[in-house]
């Protein structure tokens, strides 16, 4: 049929129906088992390059046979000069979190996958996004991988959301079930090279809070500071610097999917 060509294989990007200003592209193995197929879930940064994660993925998909969903939510939103919007879950009243679970769900009506537990990775802002998802939905995610994030929230209900968790509840709906999230495999993986801080210490912009410089200088310093408070609430992490790498999401996408690879089928 035609219709393969666009909805299997690379597919175009499609509107989401929740939110037609929200989008997202997949690789959807021609082959997938009987069983529902894993889905795998990569959550681009700042750049929005959705479509590139999601062809990087292509080979890991067809080997796995996994369906590879990339969303992509575009800067500009409400404010044409943001583009930090989903890395913080909530932007003036749009709830990102619940946006890819209802993309998620628009995926599972049309492809056979277990979309109850999925992969989620993101870099950079999609690291970000990605952790701060962990807090929120830890039954729905079969692991985690956490990406180069340039800002960390903390469990540490002293401090304000986002530098920490002070307020969740009232401003989600839901507390924190850490007992949820110790049953989630974290991965965490930065570049040895991730040294440059121009873009994560800029204090006075949208994405900056006082204090986020307490957690590290540099994304390498940050993700080590968010380890150790995984670890401190007793969450096990496997923590991956790959090295000579810098500020490259496609540069350790090797580590999340031996990651990844590694949880597939077991």
């Amino acid at each position: 049929m035609t219709s393969m060509l666009y909805t299997h294989g690379s597919t175009p990007l499609f509107a989401s129906q929740v939110d037609q200003r929200l989008h997202y592209c997949l690789h959807v193995p021609r082959e997938l088992p009987d069983l529902p197929a894993p889905l795998v879930v990569i959550q681009h940064g700042t750049g929005r390059t959705a479509q590139k994660y999601r062809t990087a993925m292509r080979d890991f998909a067809e080997e796995h046979k996994v369906v590879v969903l990339a969303p992509l939510f575009p800067a500009g939103l409400i404010d044409p000069d943001d583009v930090h919007n989903f890395k913080f879950i909530e932007y003036r009243g749009i709830r990102f979190d619940l946006m890819l679970l209802a993309i998620i769900d628009e995926v599972a009506a049309r492809y056979p996958v277990a979309a109850d537990r999925f992969y989620l990775h993101g870099f950079s802002g999609g690291g970000q996004f990605t952790h701060r998802f962990l807090f929120l939905h830890p039954q729905r995610l079969a692991a985690a991988s956490i990406g180069a994030p340039g800002r960390i929230t903390l469990l540490d209900d002293s401090l304000p959301w986002w530098l920490g968790t002070k307020g969740f509840q009232e401003r989600f709906g839901r507390s924190i079930d850490l007992d949820a999230v110790r049953r989630v495999p974290v991965h965490m993986v930065v570049g040895s090279e991730d040294t440059d801080t121009f873009e994560i210490n800029n204090p006075g912009e949208s994405n900056w809070m006082n204090g986020c410089e307490k957690t590290g200088r540099t994304r390498v310093e940050r993700l080590d500071t968010l380890r150790r408070n995984f670890e401190s609430n007793g969450i096990k992490v496997i923590f991956d610097v790959v090295d000579g790498a810098g500020h490259s999401g496609s540069a350790v996408l090797p580590a999340v999917q031996r990651f990844f690879g590694s949880l597939i089928g077991r």
